[in-house]
């Protein structure tokens, strides 16, 4: 399926605190946005794909009636973190298996203000997870910190490092008019954060966040009749290693990213060397770390020369999370990273400070659960 698929529309919402908008009010607009951005109208969309939205039953339905969609294919995910990305995966099997032409993908999170109704959680079979909570792993933030600890036990990695990193998400925040924290950031700001768990201070954690993000597939010849250039989905991969983190088999200090990155380069023909720009996922600093070499853009352990001296922000060796990620821009569960690779590659389309100049491929990632989930996109401006 690689290069048959395009991305040919985004949109995205304010993100912060947005508590004047519902999470399924975020969702429609920025589905709206997306529509609109393709050049299409809703009824030529028969394809919607949501994450989980609280526990909403059919959430998916809901939120295509509400658009005036009648789809003929329409799920759910939820892979965490990793469920945009992989929403472009599903889209394209399905457009690939005849059930769908069109696929509209949204996510929404009202994690800021909360939510604006009441809901009903459904109650969730936790697992091994009965025996992390004793042990004080309660969490996304201590199972990663446990994950960075081994890191810098293997590697020798400093906790200068994580600050680099930080930093340079904040910079290209601070250019980005949607984003949430554009305050400057210095290396004194970052010593001087609390600690949330070591090694982890406070600005080594995304934020908490309203916000909204959605973008629409379709078929390489579909994308060539409408209204901007489509973005090609050139490579693609998964890797889902455990549930919890008690039932990890590999090296701590690797995500699912060994697995997935090799799989989407692999297919997309290309190596790392070739991309111009990557819209990690950063849930915490360490994981944009870990990534950086996981994809193999610096070898194992590594990761902590790679990013400094702005090595990692726009004009440097490999811009990373243009848009300020989840640790600068706001927290949309990977989402807007999608809709920062299709600006990037389209040109134009972002502040001019904050455009890679010539970027004609994007890797993008999802990450998500107790290390659990991960999944690649290779984007590319160029046709197959």
């Amino acid at each position: 399926m690689n290069g048959t698929y395009a991305i040919v529309g985004v949109g995205e919402t304010p993100v912060g605190k947005v508590p004047e908008w519902s999470k399924t009010g975020l969702a429609l607009l920025a589905a709206k946005r997306a529509i609109e951005d393709a050049g299409m109208n809703h009824k030529e969309i028969d394809g919607v794909l949501t994450s989980q939205m609280g526990g909403t039953f059919i959430y998916s339905l809901e939120v295509a009636t509400l658009l005036g969609i009648q789809p003929r294919y329409t799920t759910v995910m939820e892979l965490g973190g990793a469920t945009s990305v992989c929403m472009a995966q599903q889209a394209m099997a399905a457009i690939d298996a005849g059930l769908c032409e069109t696929v509209l993908c949204i996510h929404a999170q009202k994690q800021q203000t909360g939510p604006t109704r009441p809901r009903h959680t459904p109650p969730v079979d936790r697992g091994f997870d009965e025996f992390d909570r004793p042990f004080g792993h309660p969490g996304a933030i201590a199972v990663h910190a446990m994950a960075a600890q081994r890191h810098m036990y293997e590697y020798g990695t400093p906790n200068v490092a994580f600050g680099n990193i930080a930093m340079a998400m904040r910079k290209h925040a601070s250019l980005n008019a949607n984003a949430q924290r554009r305050e400057p950031m210095t290396l004194d700001d970052y010593w001087a954060s609390r600690w949330v768990v070591e090694p982890f201070r406070l600005l080594d954690c995304c934020q908490v966040s309203d916000g909204a993000g959605a973008f629409i597939v379709t078929s390489a010849d579909r994308a060539k009749d409408l209204r901007k250039a489509p973005i090609y989905i050139a490579g693609y991969g998964q890797f889902h290693p455990h549930r919890f983190i008690s039932d990890q088999h590999a090296d701590a200090t690797r995500l699912g990213a060994h697995i997935s990155g090799p799989d989407a380069f692999r297919r997309a023909g290309i190596t790392p060397k070739d991309i111009d720009v990557a819209e990690l996922y950063d849930c915490f600093t360490y994981v944009v770390l870990s990534e950086l070499e996981d994809y193999g853009f610096c070898e194992k352990g590594e990761g902590a020369e790679f990013v400094q001296d702005g090595q990692i922000e726009i004009g440097g060796r490999l811009p990373v999370n243009t848009h300020g990620g989840l640790l600068s821009q706001g927290h949309v569960e990977g989402m807007l990273h999608v809709v920062e690779g299709v600006r990037q590659l389209r040109g134009g389309e972002v502040e001019p400070k904050r455009q890679v100049p010539g970027a004609r491929r994007a890797l993008v990632s999802g990450h998500g659960g107790q290390m659990s989930t991960h999944g690649t996109l290779i984007l590319s401006r160029d046709e197959p």
